[in-house]
């Protein structure tokens, strides 16, 4: 007898609040809170409990490019073009503690799976690493040659994986604090990576349309797939580690099924041009 089918896809929520383009979107890891970010500047903390009022953050003087719940849920951190990274308390009164981070604009922000401390990645070509509690820098790799477009602390926190303008993705060893490996398969920019809920391999996306699987350990390319027909912008793994959904400038967004190594759906939820560019999976990434 044949398997029973998935249930297929539909569109179960719609949140408009916004008053520019949406640049990035992240959910708690109790799946209760949507957080996004825009160019009008702002963050909006969404309530998945219908009827619940949206928490609205003001504070960046410029477009807020990444969000990024702690795992505990009770810090929200953002980043932003205005180069400073701000980490919030997500309750109606919306407090910050603003961190002077980079020289250039800020393009992704992530904690560690213990909350202990984050990263970060901005077109100054560094990737950054800070001290949540005590709020302080703890230091900068910097081998890029060119914007580093984001970065990912593997689930156990002793690796920091990297996508950058340079067509390179790196793989760092946190406690050594030295390139591991590059990765240099791309044909492009590499807009987004992200770790696989086990930790032993990585996605990476980027302007050359495609997106690319590795092993961490051999550092072999497992999956290699051209499936958009415009720049994969963002990428998030389910948290079983079976699907990979990626958001693209084709206007798509599209989930694959890595056991089998194929193109499961396409997702027709934006207007047509208007880029996807960023997506996240209930309970992942």
């Amino acid at each position: 007898m044949a398997a029973p089918c998935p249930e297929d896809p539909s569109l179960e929520r719609h949140f408009k609040g916004h008053r520019d383009a949406v640049t990035c979107v992240d959910f708690s890891l109790n799946t209760k809170q949507l957080a996004s970010g825009s160019m009008d500047s702002c963050l909006m903390v969404w309530h998945m409990k219908p009827q619940s009022r949206a928490y609205r953050f003001a504070g960046h003087k410029d477009a807020v490019t990444c969000v990024n719940f702690s795992p505990s849920g009770h810090l929200l951190a953002s980043g932003s073009r205005d180069k400073t990274v701000r980490i919030w308390i997500p309750n109606v009164k919306g407090e910050s503690t603003v961190f002077r981070a980079h020289t250039a604009t800020v393009r992704s922000i992530h904690f560690c799976s213990d909350g202990q401390s984050f990263v970060t990645a901005s077109d100054d070509k560094t990737v950054k690493v800070w001290s949540t509690h005590r709020q302080k820098f703890l230091f900068s790799l910097s081998q890029h040659i060119n914007w580093v477009r984001c970065a990912r602390f593997s689930p156990d926190g002793r690796l920091i994986v990297s996508a950058s303008d340079d067509k390179t993705v790196k793989l760092w060893d946190k406690t050594s604090r030295e390139c591991v490996h590059s990765y240099c398969e791309h044909g492009g920019f590499v807009t987004f990576v992200d770790f696989h809920p086990s930790g032993t391999c990585i996605a990476a996306g980027g302007m050359d349309n495609t997106v690319k699987v590795w092993d961490v350990r051999t550092h072999r390319l497992l999956q290699h797939y051209q499936l958009h027909s415009a720049a994969v912008n963002a990428l998030s793994f389910h948290p079983s580690g079976n699907y990979l959904l990626t958001a693209s400038s084709d206007s798509t967004l599209k989930i694959l099924d890595l056991m089998e190594g194929r193109l499961l759906y396409t997702l027709h939820g934006h207007q047509v041009r208007a880029s996807a560019w960023c997506c996240g999976v209930e309970g992942g990434g």
